[in-house]
């Protein structure tokens, strides 16, 4: 029995002394740089987005970040990053909704399970993404660019920054919906997609909230409307494409994850600390100069919900439009 008893002290000693780092490393956590992995190119949406709060962030943590561009497959080359990396609180995502709730549905082939995989950290900005044309194509709202598609079957392409992404779902949704028929064009760039919009060889396209902004001031193009549930706060007599008779409402957002195993401690850290930051009025002033709302403050848990519902309203829609991609 001493025998026993011995053996089971041991073990427990022994247990308490492999958590005793893994609780010290969280205790000191962060205490080296956090790389940010971002899904697609130095300028784009992601990045400016990002870049409002890295500063306030690195602050809070008093620690550096450093962005690491990872651009390509619809965010699937960052996310698979991110995915497999070690959970161990020094690397982090940033990615879409669409990344998140619609590659898994539409491709029959993921590197990694967004769900089992990902840890979601939190969610920050919210809006939806813009329908833009030429001001040759003499479009001013969607009803004018759906009665063309209407009289002219098959003579019309939009763009989109991928194969995937929520331009390209929104818009076979419509297709669907209107019984139109428009040739999607992919591009790998939102930035590549608007030069084609300006220069008139792309007549429609969607794009990020905030790329095209100066050009629609400018008048180089002209914005047909905005998917989401809210109108743009940069664009606020721009009707949603759902006042338009577009029946979606689902709203895109950006989010922060972790791989999935990243210590609970630390990704709730994470979470009030953006949190705080997003509740500044100067960073509330910022997101809406990009176009971007900011959401009601959510715990990890409450935006883990939101990617989850999110997931199963975006599922319906691909369904519906019977979105299938190799």
């Amino acid at each position: 029995m001493v025998h026993v008893l011995t053996r089971r002290r041991a073990l427990l000693a022994s247990a308490a002394c492999m958590a005793a780092p893994a609780a010290f490393a969280q205790a000191n956590w962060p205490n080296r740089p956090i790389k940010m992995i971002v899904p697609g190119p130095p300028g784009g949406a992601m990045d400016n987005l990002l870049r409002i709060i890295q500063l306030p962030l690195q602050e809070a943590l008093k620690q550096s970040m450093v962005m690491d561009f990872k651009p390509g497959a619809n965010s699937i080359i960052g996310m698979d990053a991110v995915a497999k990396a070690q959970p161990d609180g020094y690397t982090f995502l940033i990615t879409p909704s669409s990344a998140v709730a619609i590659n898994p549905i539409i491709l029959e082939k993921m590197p990694f399970d967004a769900q089992k995989d990902l840890a979601p950290v939190a969610q920050f900005g919210t809006g939806g993404i813009l329908l833009v044309a030429n001001p040759a194509a003499n479009f001013k709202n969607l009803q004018d660019m759906v009665k063309y598609a209407q009289a002219n079957p098959g003579k019309l392409s939009y763009g989109s920054w991928g194969n995937g992404s929520t331009g390209h779902l929104v818009m076979e949704g419509i297709k669907k919906q209107f019984g139109v028929s428009i040739s999607h064009i992919p591009y790998k760039t939102t930035a590549q997609e608007i030069t084609d919009l300006i220069a008139g060889t792309l007549p429609v396209g969607f794009t990020d909230i905030a790329s095209p902004l100066p050009h629609i001031k400018a008048g180089k193009l002209t914005a047909l409307g905005v998917s989401g549930s809210i109108r743009a706060p940069a664009l606020p007599n721009l009707p949603t494409l759902s006042e338009q008779g577009f029946k979606f409402e689902s709203d895109g957002w950006f989010g922060i994850f972790a791989p999935a195993g990243t210590p609970a401690e630390i990704v709730n850290r994470m979470n009030e600390e953006i949190g705080k930051i997003l509740a500044r009025e100067d960073i509330k002033q910022k997101f809406a100069a990009q176009n971007m709302t900011l959401p009601a403050y959510k715990t990890a848990a409450q935006f883990a919900a939101t990617v989850k519902s999110d997931s199963s309203a975006w599922q319906q829609m691909a369904k519906g439009a019977n979105l299938k991609m190799d």
